[in-house]
């Protein structure tokens, strides 16, 4: 079981992903930037305003990319166990397909080459990669 801290992060990231993938939240920020834009004016557009939103939008990039981080590594973890199962329920599939996400770049490459030969049919085939 996850410590409490852990679960409420994993919750936060995957409620941070919705709420800034959702149309208000676009909304939100563009009404954020002209709020900031008309403002310029009022303050002269001093060096202390650009240092505001300069600020303000280095803090949440500097934290969204966490959050963000962790519910793609989520999703793909989610995504590569679904396609594992399908690997495995399907007759006839190659189980050496299982986990191949934990090969080098250098086996992948093997395997694109091969599967890309699969396609073309042009070329003699490369040896296929024990995977």
């Amino acid at each position: 079981m996850k410590p409490k801290v852990i679960q409420a992060f994993d919750r936060f990231s995957r409620w941070t992903a919705w709420a800034m993938g959702h149309p208000v939240a676009f909304i939100a920020a563009l009404f954020g930037i002209v709020i900031w834009a008309v403002s310029g004016p009022i303050f002269h557009f001093s060096d202390t305003w650009q240092l505001v939103v300069n600020t303000a939008t280095s803090v949440l990039t500097f934290l969204m990319v966490f959050l963000i981080q962790n519910a793609v590594n989520r999703d793909s973890v989610a995504v590569q166990l679904k396609l594992d199962e399908l690997i495995r329920a399907l007759e006839g599939a190659r189980n050496s397909m299982l986990r191949i996400e934990d090969l080098s770049e250098e086996d992948l490459a093997q395997l694109r080459a091969y599967f890309d030969h699969l396609v073309s049919r042009d070329t003699p085939p490369p040896p296929a990669p024990e995977a």
